[in-house]
This record gives structure tokens, C-alpha cells and sequence, in this order.
């Protein structure tokens, strides 16, 4: 049975005493059900339960994450028993294993989850870690984003794939992946993204004479900020396009990220046409044409 999606201001409270001291939880924010001991390993806590101002932030935006993510986990797990999701530039995995912990460990069905990191040794680590946890559940793919589209090491169909801060064109290639995949939902913090900035600054001196548009990224500065931003438009343009429904928001206040820029994406075969014309004019009015192969449409 899915498990219900929690209030994000609900109170914390320790549920198992072998693993969790009441104080430790409500000092750290640590949220019930959650074990200690992975804390430890992910060295979000130290040994002795302590925690780095650091590592409260990063467990911040893990936890705000969740909770755009358990209502989706249980929607999609109510219709058919299981969940099946792939982690793109897993990293340390500190999504994958606060998700495995918090949702898919008490769920004992064939729901699992896919870690893919480029570094071996990440991968090697989070393989050894999860077989210490007893997290059976959990894969480990040592790929590329890219490479992973295509790679028989991965199902023919997924159900939710997340990207957290994925650098530059990782991102893309994450919503390539899910929508190969056909992945019901998508979630996806956006990162470091230089490609989009890097035409228009190419494309720029020729732009300047036929639109005046051009004027909001004419300075460098405006046009890595722009190219960012336009990026993101294009993604949520592209998504539109195979038949999502895309919401954008803030994944953590500014204080704690630049990079906050949440995409949430679900699968419900929406109208295509218009979103695809409008990315195609978007492309066209900025002078982006070469993009079209990466901002692909149906």
C-alpha cells in the first residue's frame, strides 16, 4: 500500500528507538522513519549524531525535494503496485538513498530504484553501501546519461526519472532518456547550463542587427543569465510538446542554491501542436535553429 505524502511542516518525531534518539531527530529536522545510521554513511551526520551547516542544507533540499516526489511515487504506485526510478547523475546518491529509506523500503513489492553515475568509484561505493543497509531494491549503472538511453542494462520503460543539479547538457540527455523510456513523471533540478549561452553568444553579432530582442543578452553577463533561463524554457517547451503537463517552482529558498530552478513533468497526453510551434519559434526568433535537434518535438 502506498504510503500517504506527509505535511511539509509536520512535526518530527522519532519512531525507532534502535536507530533514532528523539532529540537528534527534532535537533536536525531529521524526519521520522529515517535512519541514522545511512545519515552516517552519507556523512551527513558525523559518528557522534552532529551535523555541519553544510550537510543541513544539503539534507534540506533532499528532504524538500521528497516532498514533491512521495505524492508522485504513491500516484503512480497506486495504479499498478510498483515504481520503477532511475537516478541521473546519482552522485553520492544521496536522493536515491533517502528515497529508498524514507518510501520504497516499506513497500516489499518489485519497485526499485537505478542509481547512474559516471565515477566508478561512486558507484562501487553506493553498491557496497546498499548491500550493507540491506537495500535490495537498488541498483547501481556505471554510464552516462547518454550512454544509458540506449544501454540493454536498463528496462525497456521506467516511471519516474529525476536528474538533481545534472551539469549542463546531462539534464537534456536525462529528458531524452525519460522520454525514450516513457517515463510517467520527470523531475529534474537543472544545473550549469552552458550550451544554449554558448550559441547565442556565437550567433550574437548577427542578431543584433535584425532584432532587438538580441538587447537582453547583448553583455556577457546577460547572456549566460539569459541562456540559463531560456534553457529552461525550451525544456518545459519540449516536454509540452510529447504530451506533459509542466509545473515550475523553487526547490529551496535562494539563500541555499542558485541552482533552485525546480521542472516537475507528468505524462498526460496533452495537445502537442501548440507547445511544438512554440519552441519552434522560439528557436527561430533567437537564433537558435541549430538547436533543434537537442530540443526535439514528436
Amino acid at each position: 500500500m502506498a504510503k500517504k505524502s506527509r505535511a511539509p511542516n509536520a512535526p518530527i518525531a522519532s519512531t525507532d528507538s534502535s536507530d533514532q534518539k528523539p532529540e537528534t531527530s527534532a535537533k536536525h529536522d531529521i524526519r521520522p522513519g529515517q535512519s541514522l545510521e545511512l545519515l552516517k554513511e552519507l556523512h551527513i551526520l558525523t559518528r557522534d549524531g552532529k551535523m555541519n551547516q553544510d550537510s543541513r542544507r544539503k539534507l534540506k533540499q533532499v528532504y524538500h525535494l521528497f516532498q514533491f516526489i512521495e505524492p508522485l511515487l504513491a500516484e503512480i504506485h497506486a495504479k499498478q503496485g510498483s515504481v520503477t526510478l532511475v537516478d541521473h547523475g546519482a552522485g553520492k546518491s544521496y536522493l536515491g538513498f533517502i528515497l529508498y529509506d524514507l518510501y520504497f523500503k516499506a513497500l516489499r513489492d518489485r519497485s526499485h530504484i537505478f542509481g547512474i553515475e559516471t565515477r566508478s568509484e561512486l558507484v562501487e561505493k553506493s553498491e557496497e553501501l546498499a548491500a550493507r543497509l540491506g537495500f535490495e531494491g537498488m541498483s547501481f549503472v556505471n554510464l552516462s546519461v547518454a550512454e544509458s538511453i540506449t544501454s540493454d542494462r536498463m528496462p525497456a520503460t521506467v516511471d519516474v526519472v529525476t536528474a538533481l543539479h545534472a551539469c549542463n547538457t546531462a539534464t537534456d540527455d536525462a529528458i531524452h532518456f525519460a522520454l525514450q523510456k516513457k517515463a510517467k513523471t520527470i523531475v529534474v533540478v537543472p544545473c550549469c547550463q552552458a550550451e544554449v549561452a554558448s550559441v547565442l553568444r556565437k550567433n550574437k553579432g548577427h542578431s543584433l542587427s535584425k532584432n532587438v530582442l538580441t538587447e537582453m543578452w547583448r553583455h556577457p553577463l546577460h547572456t549566460r543569465e539569459f541562456g540559463s533561463q531560456i534553457t529552461n524554457v525550451l525544456r518545459c517547451l519540449q516536454l509540452e510538446s510529447h504530451g506533459y503537463q509542466v509545473s515550475v517552482t523553487e526547490l529551496v529558498g535562494w539563500e541555499h542554491s542558485m541552482k533552485n530552478e525546480l521542472i516537475i513533468a507528468q505524462f498526460k497526453d496533452l495537445p502537442r501542436g501548440k507547445p511544438a510551434q512554440r519552441l519552434s519559434d522560439v528557436l527561430e526568433t533567437l537564433g537558435l535553429e541549430e538547436m533543434r535537434e537537442r530540443f526535439f518535438t514528436t
